[in-house]
């Protein structure tokens, strides 16, 4: 799976060190560049300034001006080509409240499942003409 990642940059937003030191070592095993923020507002200052991330991975409680699925939406309009994928271990997600071509994993996730819903929102991009080609 490295050579299907390689070179894509994802940005990992988790307030939890550990949970996202354990996410970013696992996206980098599989091939991913990683950047990492611990807030919404911490994510959307390197989204500013680093045009080269294709995908953000966020939890979507956490501290700050804004949750992950405020950032989602935020996201989606202002970047619509970065793909979404959230988490949460106790906020339920329909997904009609998703963005478009944004996927949710819940907590506790496998390493595997969320590499799985990744390469979905991978693929919705490619296929809608907004994704890394």
């Amino acid at each position: 799976m490295p050579d299907m990642h390689s070179g894509m940059t994802v940005l990992v937003v988790e307030d939890e060190p550990l949970v996202r030191m354990i996410s970013a070592d696992a996206l980098e095993e599989h091939g991913f560049t990683v950047i990492e923020a611990a807030t919404a507002d911490e994510a959307i200052q390197l989204l500013k300034t680093c045009p080269d991330v294709r995908f953000v991975f966020s939890d979507i409680r956490m501290p700050g001006s804004m949750d992950g699925m405020d950032l989602a939406h935020f996201i989606n309009s202002t970047w619509p080509r970065i793909g979404i994928l959230l988490t949460s271990g106790d906020t339920p997600v329909s997904p009609e409240a998703l963005p478009d071509d944004s996927r949710f994993v819940p907590k506790p996730y496998r390493i595997e499942a969320m590499l799985a819903e990744l390469d979905k929102v991978i693929q919705a991009k490619r296929a809608h003409g907004k994704g890394p080609g």
